[in-house]
């Protein structure tokens, strides 16, 4: 699966479990679905490097947590029904607001 940020950033992403995501793995692309839109709180627990994590809602980034660091924790301010998890420092264009297309 392709994530198209704005009209040019695209990503291939894939979807993993929630409950195992990123552990005891170097990071990379990946994204978590829900259903329903709530609060996604987040372990970076055995996840060898620091990520940039999106929340999205509406096919629209509503928080991002930049730099998120190995053995922390993050809770965010908004609902969400998708998080997207890139390697640090891959976010760095993208913003609060910005439109996002699953292909």
């Amino acid at each position: 699966m392709d994530i198209v940020i704005g009209r040019n950033k695209r990503c291939p992403c894939a979807r993993v479990n929630p409950f195992i995501g990123l552990m005891f793995q170097t990071p990379h692309p990946v994204m978590f679905s829900f259903k329903t839109p709530r609060i996604i709180a987040l372990h970076n627990m055995f996840v060898f490097g620091s990520t940039d994590v999106l929340f999205v809602q509406k096919n629209r980034i509503v928080e991002i947590k930049r730099n998120f660091k190995p053995f922390t924790f993050y809770t965010p301010k908004k609902q969400a029904t998708h998080v997207i998890e890139l390697p640090a420092g891959m976010a760095k264009s993208i913003n609060v607001g910005d439109a996002l297309r699953l292909r």
